[in-house]
This record gives C-alpha cells, sequence and structure tokens, in this order.
C-alpha cells in the first residue's frame, strides 16, 4: 500500500506573512512538519506544494521532493485545499494508495502521531475511507459559547442546554485540529473532503490543540514545543546533516 504525504505551504498569508518559513525554535517552521513525515516508517514520499521558489529550496534543502510549483490559482487565500491536493496528485508521476495531508501550521506533533494514525487507518481500511486528528474542546465548548445580537449576547447553539453549570457536565466536543488527515486517494477525489461517511479519528493530547495563523498563535507554538522538548526529538537526522 503506497502512501504520500502532501505538505501545503503557500508564500501569501495575511494573518501572519512569512509564517511557513519564520524561524521556530531555530528552524523554519515547515522543516518540523517535513521532519515528522520524514519520520515516518509507513510514508514512501513527502512531497511540499508551494507556489513560492524560496519555500521550495527550504524545504528541499530540509528532505522534501518538491516536484513542481504549484499554480497561482491554487495558492490565493479562498483557494480550496481539494483543489492543490488534487492537482498534486494528478501531476505526480507515482500513483498511490492514501493521502496524507499535513500541515505546517500545526508543528505539535508527537514523535509517533502520524504512524499511529497511519496504522489505525490501515488496519481499519474495510471500514474506515478517512481519518483525521481531533482534540478535545474545553473552554470554547459550543453549548458555552454564546453570538452577539445588538446589544446583547445569546447561545450560540439554540439547542444549547442552560442550567449547567460545570464544565465537566457539557457533552465533550472535539475540533479537528491539523494535526494529520489521511484518506484513500479515490474517496477523497469523490468526496471531495476528509470528512467522509466512514471518517475515523485519533485523538491528540491538549498541549497539541494549538494552530498557527498570527503572530500570538505561533508564540503559543513555541512555548508549547519548546515545554515538552520537541526540539530534540522532531528534526530529522537529514535535517542537522543538511544544515
Amino acid at each position: 500500500m503506497k502512501v504520500v504525504a502532501i505538505i501545503p505551504a503557500r508564500f501569501g498569508s495575511k494573518g501572519l506573512p512569512g509564517k511557513n518559513i519564520k524561524n521556530f525554535l531555530g528552524h523554519p517552521l515547515i522543516a518540523w512538519t517535513i521532519s515528522a513525515a520524514l519520520k515516518s516508517r509507513i510514508i514512501q514520499d513527502v512531497i511540499v506544494t508551494t507556489d513560492d521558489e524560496n519555500i521550495a529550496s527550504i524545504a528541499k534543502s530540509y528532505g522534501a521532493s518538491i516536484p513542481f510549483l504549484r499554480p497561482k490559482k491554487y495558492a490565493g487565500d479562498r483557494s480550496p485545499i481539494f483543489d492543490t491536493i488534487k492537482y498534486t496528485l494528478e501531476n505526480l508521476k507515482t500513483s498511490y494508495d492514501i493521502v496524507v495531508l499535513l500541515e505546517p501550521t500545526s508543528p505539535l506533533r508527537s514523535i509517533n502521531d502520524i504512524d499511529d494514525a497511519l496504522t489505525k487507518f490501515i488496519k481499519n481500511y474495510e471500514n474506515f475511507d478517512s481519518l483525521v486528528s481531533v482534540g478535545e474542546v474545553f473552554l470554547e465548548n459550543p453549548d458555552i459559547c454564546k453570538t452577539l445580537d445588538g446589544d446583547f449576547i445569546k447561545p450560540f447553539l439554540n439547542t444549547a442546554r442552560g442550567g449547567i453549570y460545570q464544565r465537566q457536565n457539557y457533552k465533550k466536543a472535539y475540533f479537528p485540529y491539523g494535526v494529520v488527515y489521511m484518506s484513500k486517494i479515490s474517496n477523497f477525489l469523490q468526496s471531495k473532503t476528509f470528512y467522509q461517511n466512514k471518517t475515523g479519528y485519533i485523538q491528540i493530547q491538549k498541549w497539541q490543540c494549538f494552530e498557527i495563523d498570527d503572530t500570538l498563535d505561533f508564540f503559543i507554538c513555541e512555548k508549547v514545543a519548546d515545554k515538552f522538548n520537541l526540539s530534540g526529538t522532531l528534526i530529522h537526522d537529514k535535517v542537522s546533516a543538511s544544515k
């Protein structure tokens, strides 16, 4: 069974310009995701899809493959990730069975997250069409969230339950953080999403439930990564040799 990892890293970013190659604990942010993918024992090829020559050069120096640059029409703020992945898959010379999407803006991966997810997916291949990583939502539980209506606040959900005063009593909710997404390629191309009729999951830890969209997110993720000593475990051996 052939598995390809695709790491999307376009040049433009309004929330945090240049975030994909911004220095993150001594290495470009994208290096952490490339490194985690290269550590996998199951993934055959690690592809970075980008529209930028500089990002491509940096990604290549950290061991990723960049077979071609992404057309600008697939690199805008509103470009669907499906179109990017579809274009990449259709233009690769090798055929694969499973596609793994790894977002560089989710660098807080444990060393075994990717292979644990792939192992579960492959073990349940007859039952799962796709698999995503999820983290439990705590303070932002949708039963607690509000919406603004003029001068007043109201429950975000019409079905929100009142009379519950302890967070532990709310129904648990989960958010799909970008640690890992994967799918059978045929199902992904047909459904155009990783969220399909039979989507499995792996649950990540609370400290991994962050994604980088702006400067504050970047600051938080750096502190978390440093606290959990990811710098000593995720950078691939090829990285040290190439730098």
